[in-house]
């Protein structure tokens, strides 16, 4: 089967699944008069090659909002997901959140954007005022520059400078052992990959000086062919690799790397290698890979977050991704804060329910998640590094960092960056 009909089935199976769900809500949500519908919408990326990204966004936040709705809703009241496709652009993704606020009356905004979209969707909050969660972005200044800041935005994704300072000392672990002192780096050329893989070399340097940069290759997003980005990295001969590409770019990267043998060469780092739809795309997946962690049935290992990946699959028929969970917490931060303000009306009483609130969560390392209350942003979550294996659970040996350890550097690093 090729990629291609692998994401094309998936897209099937999701439509299908939502139509299905609608079917399903329970009888007292579908005697709701449609006036107490409370609207959430979503911009997102829904075409093009990498249309998992809101595909996955749409499915995990819809499984909780089924849910939700079928034990009553917001006293009788059902949430409506309507979603916008973005196409990658950000000025779509702009388009669709005013069209959300202002046409369809949506009083929440789930914006599963890319970085590239998600900065410019940010401005349009400041402006419209309403509740937003950032569900995929994770270019760390969106929440960590306090000028970026909108009081009613928040971000339910991982933050790009948490997996660098959790995979700078893996990497950092990695090289004192096998003795890899010349890195070379392969990442998208926008903000997120340009902001992570810089955070990244920053911290592995940090916890190991021997290590050197000796060369960096930027393909565009969204790039059909890495031929040229397979022969540079081979021409610099480097000890070790770090690669923040995602998505369809990383499996058309890996496949292509296989036919020169790049990874029996040097190390390699692919922080977001470990997640499911990437790892079955990918037509012969190498051992070895080191990864970060994305979404994986067995990070954290708990009965909760197996329970989460059963649910989901059963209901969507695909795996659950990185975007899922985001999404799914989002949603979950959301319905607390419905529930304890008593309506979608007031997006600054739902922000301040929101902020600095702790929930339980299949994805916190400690069984719990939190809305941290000075930058906006998700803490908590489970931060490290494994290898990649050809069968199921496709990682093993992961190691999990610690959040004291994440906390200080990070507060240090935002301190050189003029952030506090």
């Amino acid at each position: 089967m090729t990629h291609k009909s692998k994401l094309l089935d998936r897209r099937q199976f999701l439509a299908t699944s939502v139509s299905a769900a609608t079917l399903l809500a329970s009888p007292a949500i579908l005697q709701a008069k449609k006036s107490d519908t409370i609207k959430i919408g979503m911009p997102t990326i829904l075409s093009g090659v990498v249309s998992i990204l809101g595909e996955s966004s749409r499915a995990g936040a819809q499984l909780m909002i089924d849910e939700f709705n079928k034990n009553g809703g917001l006293n009788g009241r059902p949430l409506e997901l309507i979603t916008r496709d973005s196409r990658a652009k950000p000025e779509e993704a702009v388009k669709a959140v005013r069209d959300l606020v202002n046409g369809e009356g949506c009083k929440i905004i789930i914006d599963a954007e890319a970085s590239s979209g998600s900065f410019a969707v940010q401005e349009a909050i400041r402006e419209l005022g309403v509740l937003c969660l950032h569900t995929v972005s994770e270019a760390t200044p969106l929440s960590a520059d306090p000028k970026l800041r909108v009081p009613t935005a928040f971000r339910s994704a991982r933050q790009g400078i948490h997996d660098a300072i959790g995979g700078g000392a893996y990497a950092a672990a990695i090289s004192r052992e096998k003795g890899l002192k010349r890195w070379a780096t392969c990442s998208p050329d926008y903000a997120y990959g340009r902001t992570t893989t810089a955070e990244f070399m920053e911290f592995a340097k940090h916890f190991n000086g021997d290590i050197e940069v000796i060369g960096q290759v930027w393909p565009k997003l969204f790039q059909p062919d890495f031929t040229e980005v397979v022969t540079k990295l081979l021409q610099l001969k480097p000890d070790a690799m770090y690669s923040a590409l995602w998505g369809g770019d990383l499996v058309s990267f890996v496949d292509q790397s296989n036919l020169y043998a790049l990874f029996g060469q040097m190390e390699a780092f692919a922080v977001n290698l470990g997640d499911y739809p990437v790892l079955t795309a990918v037509e012969n997946l190498p051992d070895g890979i080191r990864s970060g962690s994305r979404y994986n049935k067995k990070i954290p290992d708990t009965p909760e977050n197996s329970d989460f990946y059963d649910r989901y699959v059963e209901k969507n028929k695909v795996l659950p991704t990185n975007w899922s969970w985001e999404n799914a917490t989002a949603m979950s931060f959301i319905i607390e804060a419905l529930k304890d303000v008593g309506s979608a009306d007031n997006p600054l009483k739902l922000a301040e329910s929101i902020k600095g609130r702790k929930i339980k969560s299949p994805f916190g390392v400690d069984g719990t998640l939190t809305m941290r209350s000075e930058d906006n942003t998700l803490v908590g979550y489970a931060v490290g590094y494994g290898i990649t294996t050809k069968k199921e659970p496709f990682m093993k040996d992961f190691q999990t960092t610690a959040w004291d350890q994440i906390f200080e550097l990070e507060t240090k690093w935002k301190k050189r960056k003029g952030y506090l």
